[in-house]
């Protein structure tokens, strides 16, 4: 695997598989997270049984090199960065592939607001700070650089209120998450400090959000209001380190997320953390980690919803579901605040 998918990152992942027991145990005492009260959380350990029947996959775009992330264009195309080559690329909804920009350090979340589209660099590169956030006017192709010394940033994700939630994938020193506000430029440092965040999304109350710690492969629940008080929903036990990566949440409650080490994508019912894959198979060979799912997004798939999945081989894909699954994604761009 080529060096720019993130040297500490990749060391991340492999001294995780190696040491999984003795990480958890230190990574928790790091910051502790309460455990969340719920009917059914003796399912919220889980062995990734596959309930993928019904789920039809297809290959949208292929040969970009290993992928970090996406987001929806809100017309059948999509963003994506390319955490290998440094790059970031528009597929439109024919499939043909434009790079927009190249000699990015290790590019990563995406999020769209209008004509701006908002972008992290430097996921796990270095743990002094590199890394910034950008936002790329996808009409004039102008780029402004809104934060820099950012330390590994990975996920974004965009709030009702149009603030910007930025999760810190750092190694060795955890940072957590930070937050800001592109109407003002105000920035919140250490929003949150659950250790070692990766993919977050929104809850299908939009009261809190979801996210993991990538060691111990943990789904937690954080208030809005309460950013310090973090909950486990569940954890996810396929493999020694099954590698949790971007999530995504439905309306209805329900959660996807990728697995960029077990090379699979789940779903996860937050209310029992029942979980299960509902794609299997897609790593890559090379013993290199991270080697499969990066990232999972809604989009629009003629009348309906489907999922749409990038990945370390360089594929973007999408997953139609069964009938009876609703897809409908939390968030609407009508539901933001400009």
């Amino acid at each position: 695997m080529p060096i720019g998918v993130g040297a500490v990152r990749r060391i991340h992942r492999l001294l995780s598989s190696a040491c999984a027991a003795a990480a958890v145990a230190g990574l928790m005492a790091t910051a502790p997270v309460a455990h969340a009260e719920t009917a059914g959380s003796s399912h919220a350990q889980t062995d990734g049984a596959s309930c993928a029947e019904g789920w039809q996959a297809d290959i949208l775009a292929s040969g970009l090199g290993g992928l970090e992330n996406l987001e929806p264009d809100g017309v059948g195309g999509f963003y994506l960065s390319g955490i290998v080559k440094g790059v970031l690329y528009h597929v439109d909804s024919t499939g043909e592939v434009t790079t927009l920009l190249s000699g990015l350090d290790n590019p990563a979340g995406l999020r769209l607001v209008g004509d701006d589209l908002y972008f992290l660099t430097g996921d796990g590169t270095a743990f002094t700070g590199t890394g910034t956030l950008r936002r790329y006017n996808v009409t004039t192709g102008a780029v402004t650089t809104l934060l820099p010394g950012l330390v590994q940033p990975n996920g974004l994700l965009l709030l009702p209120d149009g603030d910007l939630l930025i999760s810190h994938l750092s190694i060795p020193f955890p940072v957590g998450m930070s937050r800001y506000r592109p109407s003002t430029g105000e920035f919140t440092p250490h929003w949150s400090n659950t250790p070692y965040p990766n993919g977050i999304a929104l809850t299908a109350d939009q009261t809190a959000i979801y996210t993991e710690n990538d060691f111990t492969s943990q789904v937690l629940r954080i208030p809005l209001d309460a950013p310090m008080d973090a909950t486990v929903v569940a954890g996810v036990h396929d493999g020694l380190f099954p590698g949790l990566d971007d999530m995504v949440a439905t309306h209805a409650g329900q959660l996807y997320l990728a697995g960029d080490t077990s090379g699979r994508v789940y779903s996860m019912d937050p209310a029992t953390g029942a979980t299960c894959a509902i794609a299997t198979g897609w790593q890559m060979s090379s013993p290199m980690l991270p080697n499969g799912p990066t990232s999972v997004r809604i989009a629009r798939d003629g009348q309906g919803w489907a999922l749409y999945v990038t990945s370390i081989d360089g594929n973007l894909r999408r997953l139609r579901p069964p009938p009876g699954v609703d897809l409908t994604p939390v968030l609407a761009d009508a539901d933001v605040q400009g």
